[in-house]
């Protein structure tokens, strides 16, 4: 009798069984593979495979074949089935569940910086190695992972709002610096304080947009991202002519400001990264995919590290006498910068479709501001050091406020 003819008999011979596979592998084996899905058993001539209990040897002809005998678990399981993809599976959720933790990390900037102003304050040598030379890299870091999540079409796409480009631009070199004008006069009339912490304050108004400021707008509202990106490479451009300016206007002294030196800033924070992310997104998709998770976490230590370095680097100025009423007018000179930002575009832009997230970028536009490029002309040019104490503070107090309207704004 052939084996099919067997195994036929075999099947009517136990009907009360629900089900068997048979799989025949003649390259691999000489007998077929059979599957159970209730018990075990062992035949001569085939290979029976079920589960929890096996019966007595039982010959289907005179012919005796190798006798190979197989238990398996309570639990059917295919080992070219369910199995393995079960395996699979479970494999791929946990890949899935780290790529989510790492993706998310974004979510916890306010508290990183919160905690990074924390540990400056207690310990500053944990943040003092973090000198002037690093920020600009650090910076073009944040930039190439904006750039890295966008696209050449988004760029073509923001300037296709002039009017809203140029709502940006009017916030940064025309209601900041009438809001630095008016509290660094209060810090003089009002609170006492030398005239070089007014002319802190001042300066701190005067310069270009900060880069955090496209970076909080890409984590709220990143089909926005390259408008903010647009804004704040249109003013930092013209810093170089409109920062003195504003600077002899209001402190009634010129500061010179290398322009070499601002296009190159310009080249190294801005432009080349995002470029460099555009390039890499666009031919090179795949080392994107590769890359792209894990940029939020480094992102996040990156201004974590950006944060503190100021503050731990001008620690003994922060703590001197008039610290804390410094402390009180720049947080009230950025609290300003920010709600005028929101309410002034919201009227100006109160028809548009996507009016909220024109309010929320312009917002960002106008509340932060390079304070890191006020630090270092202040440090440059100015030479009573008190001038560099507002720029510091500026840097931890816009980048808690900014952080915490994108954990707010993204709820």
């Amino acid at each position: 009798m052939s084996l099919s003819s067997k195994l036929l008999v075999f099947q009517q011979q136990f009907q009360c069984h629900q089900s068997f596979k048979i799989v025949d592998f003649p390259s691999l084996h000489k007998y077929p593979v059979v599957y159970f899905s209730k018990k075990c058993f062992n035949y001569s001539g085939v290979r029976l495979v079920g589960f929890h209990s096996a019966m007595q040897s039982t010959s289907l002809s005179g012919n005796s074949g190798p006798l190979v005998h197989r238990c398996i678990s309570e639990t059917f399981s295919d080992p070219f089935g369910p199995g393995d993809s079960e395996s699979l599976e479970n494999l791929k959720q946990k890949e899935n569940a780290i790529l989510t933790i790492l993706k998310g990390a974004n979510s916890f900037i306010p508290h990183v910086v919160l905690a990074s102003t924390i540990l400056a304050l207690i310990y500053p040598p944990s943040f003092t190695w973090f000198t002037n030379r690093y920020y600009a890299p650090a910076l073009g870091f944040l930039m190439f992972a904006v750039g890295v999540n966008s696209n050449e079409k988004d760029f073509l796409e923001a300037f296709k709002k002039p009017a809203a480009i140029f709502a940006g631009y009017i916030g940064q070199f025309a209601v900041k610096p009438i809001l630095g004008y008016l509290f660094g006069t209060v810090a003089m009339t009002v609170f006492g304080l030398p005239t070089s912490l007014a002319a802190g304050i001042m300066l701190t108004s005067c310069v270009s947009g900060a880069q955090l400021s496209n970076y909080a707008t890409f984590l709220t509202d990143p089909q926005m991202a390259p408008l903010s990106i647009v804004m704040t490479a249109l003013s930092t451009a013209t810093a170089a002519f409109i920062t003195p300016t504003l600077t002899l206007l209001l402190i009634g002294k010129k500061l010179p400001v290398d322009v070499k030196g601002m296009i190159s800033n310009i080249l190294q924070i801005v432009v080349a990264p995002v470029a460099g992310g555009l390039l890499l997104n666009r031919f090179f998709p795949q080392i994107c995919n590769a890359i792209r998770p894990l940029l939020p976490p480094l992102s996040v230590f990156v201004t974590a590290l950006c944060v503190g370095a100021p503050l731990a680097i001008n620690i003994d100025s922060l703590l001197s006498p008039s610290g804390m009423s410094v402390l009180f007018l720049v947080i009230a000179f950025h609290l300003s910068a920010f709600i005028s930002g929101y309410v002034l575009s919201g009227l100006a832009f109160h028809n548009a479709p996507d009016v909220k997230a024109l309010q929320r970028t312009l917002s960002y536009e106008t509340g932060m501001q390079s304070s890191l490029l006020a630090l270092a002309l202040a440090n440059k040019f100015f030479q009573d050091p008190l001038v560099g104490v507002p720029p510091a503070i500026s840097v931890v107090i816009m980048s808690l406020m900014g952080f915490s309207l994108v954990m707010l704004w993204t709820k």
